[in-house]
């Protein structure tokens, strides 16, 4: 497989301007670039930009791809959508770490593996974008996700695998949105590290907007005249944010839950053992599976030779007319029906009286290599009166 590297970037809150759309034009000729988007895919040469620049000035999502085993997300907000102390309580490691610009705040995860045949087919950012909406508004399971890579990662590197205590665990582990599905899948983290870690989550309780409209009627008038001058400017989903956040009470982003002291190397004890028990639990439906399919197809056998018994001597007329025919696919044919025949003479105890009816039949056609070769293949009995080998 050639070289792969694939980039695609969004903006989210706020539509690219045509003169940043040109200046973007000018690292890549060949970008797909759009008021909202810029995707390009490399099969040889780099990117001239640096991402982390590119996210601080223009835009509040990124996808890397590489086909060697490089993965990236980055995901920007905005200063006041979220607190960068509360990120780097779960994002403070290679695999997952802060960056912090004069407006914003940029989620990083990382993830270096072992290069493979796999490669992401598009839609590939898209399904992702949600969950910084989510986290936005106060849902810190993304932030969570990072820590658990983190951990993942170290446990994985002896170099960095250090006692990291686990940090507060957001509601709804256990029950993941299909955004955040799709960045642990991206990610590759472990489902049984996963499922260890959401032991102790509590069920994520759906907000509720009752009296919204409201508490935004009595909001200042010189507020709401800021907030609808950013909405006209294309910055309508921070608006959003903000107000929801405001409204639950979620200013700080601190809605994880402390619950006993858990580590990393904790979590990944436990989410080993699990990954031993669910292969064995594989492993154990596979062998009853085969079992089982044996048992059909056995059953179903016998059943056919049940009916060939039933036959007679019909069997045997039409294996000489197929022999009859001269045909190489009718001789396969002869030979399959043969095959049977000795399956059922064994069951009966008459297996030399069907080595004498088949000595018979290569007795009558010794010019028919093509058959007499068949004859040997399906280990039917030569002259020797032993199966030919």
């Amino acid at each position: 497989m050639s070289e792969c590297q694939y980039y695609e970037f969004l903006a989210l809150d706020k539509p690219l301007t045509d003169k940043q759309r040109a200046e973007l034009r000018k690292l890549s000729s060949r970008a797909e670039i759009t008021a909202t988007r810029f995707v390009n895919e490399y099969h040889y040469g780099d990117f001239r930009g640096s991402p982390d620049k590119l996210m601080e000035r223009y835009f509040d999502a990124f996808l890397y791809l590489a086909n060697w085993g490089t993965r990236r997300l980055m995901f920007r907000f905005p200063r006041a959508l979220l607190d960068a102390e509360v990120a780097r309580q779960y994002c403070h490691t290679d695999a997952a770490s802060v960056i912090e610009t004069s407006d914003h705040v940029i989620i990083s995860l990382y993830l270096d593996r072992d290069p493979d045949n796999y490669w992401v087919e598009a839609d590939r950012l898209g399904p992702m974008v949600q969950a910084r909406s989510d986290l936005a508004v106060g849902d810190l399971r993304l932030l969570y996700l990072g820590w658990l890579l983190g951990a993942q990662w170290a446990g994985q590197d002896e170099e960095h695998a250090v006692a990291d205590t686990e940090p507060p665990v957001p509601a709804g582990l256990g029950d993941l949105s299909a955004s955040l599905r799709a960045i642990a899948d991206f990610l590759e983290i472990h489902k049984d590290l996963m499922a260890v870690a959401a032991e102790t989550s509590p069920p994520l309780e759906e907000p509720a907007n009752d009296g919204l409209a409201e508490w935004i009627t009595a909001l200042p008038a010189a507020e709401k005249d800021t907030l609808l001058t950013m909405v006209a400017d294309g910055e309508g989903a921070q608006v959003q944010a903000l107000l929801l956040r405001r409204f639950r009470g979620s200013d700080t982003g601190t809605t994880g839950r402390s619950g006993s002291v858990r580590t990393a190397t904790g979590l990944r004890a436990p989410a080993e053992s699990r990954a031993a028990e669910r292969k064995k639990a594989e492993e154990r439906r596979r062998r009853e599976e085969q079992a089982r399919k044996a048992a059909a197809k056995a059953a179903a056998y016998a059943t056919r030779l049940d009916e060939l018994a039933a036959e007679g001597e019909v069997p045997w007329k039409q294996v000489d007319e197929m022999i009859a025919t001269k045909k190489t696919s009718e001789y396969d044919r002869a030979v399959a029906l043969l095959r049977d025949l000795r399956a059922l003479a064994k069951r009966r105890g008459g297996e030399a009286a069907f080595a004498k009816r088949v000595l018979d039949l290569r007795a009558r056609y010794p010019g028919r290599p093509g058959l007499q070769e068949r004859f040997n293949e399906a280990g039917c009995p030569g002259p020797s009166g032993l199966p030919d080998p």
